[in-house]
């Protein structure tokens, strides 16, 4: 390992705990409110199942890079590399997916009941377990070529390398089939992040609506108490905005480094460690003003308050 690669494999070591220790959390008290309640809230069920995601996304691809930054090569055979990528790509996919329907859940949930949306808004929660389940069946399908064309470090010039990540390798046969995949990968992700940027846009719009009208009665010198799904829809445009960003940073900078005839060392770490950000911050932005987490942490039990996700 060299000097330069200590402060960025300290950060993703820290990040890596962090993020796991708080998924885990979230996901472990998420589960338990929609155990225990008669009527779970569907927030927490989309948030627990984001929470997976996450944790699923750190554990498989975050601790390799991890290892790898910190010097540790081939520790993966060509079945653990199959299996670690596959399982990677299946969580980042679930990460899209429940990140976008939390957005349109919270965008219909706020939408006024004079709108179309009003029938949507009865029928919804009873949706969010069949999408749960068929965004697993979608990704296992989506990304059934990972684990095809992953394999263990290639040092070979016979075959095609299109990705190196010290401890496994991306071969694929030809050009256009490469191509082919990663389009179709690409579609999918920009469908998503479409419809979440989308049900974001009209949130926004909604709560901007929504303050006018309250300012209007209040009047301007008193503060009225800030309703549940208003709390919540804010803190769903923080989760999509920083999954945007990340997304499109992501893509930027995976073009420029595909494009580069020599590979910056400073630039690939630098990407490293902000591929797993979202999944790593997250959770504290899924956590935030939940007041049922700050009791849990002082009475050691939670408190049951569905409108607050």
């Amino acid at each position: 390992m060299e000097a330069r690669d200590i402060p960025f494999g300290t950060v993703m070591l820290f990040q890596i705990g962090i993020g796991v220790s708080v998924n885990i959390f979230l996901l472990l008290f998420y589960a338990r409110e929609v155990s225990g309640s008669h009527k779970p809230s569907s927030s927490d069920l989309i948030l627990a199942h984001l929470a997976l995601a996450n944790t699923v996304i750190l554990l498989t691809y975050g601790i390799p890079e991890t290892m790898s930054i910190w010097g540790w090569r081939n520790f993966l055979d060509v079945f653990g590399c199959k299996i670690c990528m596959y399982v990677y790509r299946v969580g980042r996919g679930l990460a899209i997916c429940t990140t976008c329907l939390l957005s349109v859940f919270q965008a219909v949930t706020i939408s006024p009941s004079t709108t179309p949306w009003a029938g949507i808004k009865a029928k919804l929660p009873k949706c969010i377990i069949p999408f749960c389940v068929l965004s697993w069946v979608l990704n296992l399908l989506i990304d059934l070529s990972t684990p095809i064309h992953m394999t263990s470090p290639q040092n070979s010039s016979l075959v095609r390398v299109v990705l190196d990540l010290k401890y496994c390798s991306k071969v694929i046969a030809s050009a256009e089939k490469g191509l082919i995949i990663a389009v179709a990968l690409s579609l999918r992700d920009l469908f998503f992040v479409v419809l979440m940027s989308a049900a974001s846009g009209y949130m926004v719009f909604v709560l901007q609506r929504h303050h006018r009208r309250v300012r209007h009665l209040h009047g301007p010198g008193r503060s009225p108490k800030t309703m549940p799904e208003v709390r919540a829809a804010k803190k769903v445009i923080a989760l999509v905005t920083l999954y945007v960003l990340l997304y499109g940073r992501q893509s930027v900078t995976l073009s420029v480094i595909l494009n580069m005839k020599e590979k910056s060392p400073l630039l690939m770490n630098t990407h490293m460690v902000l591929a797993f950000t979202f999944s790593a911050i997250s959770p504290f932005l899924m956590a935030h003003g939940d007041r049922r987490i700050g009791t849990f942490w002082k009475k050691g039990s939670p408190v049951s308050n569905p409108g607050a996700p």
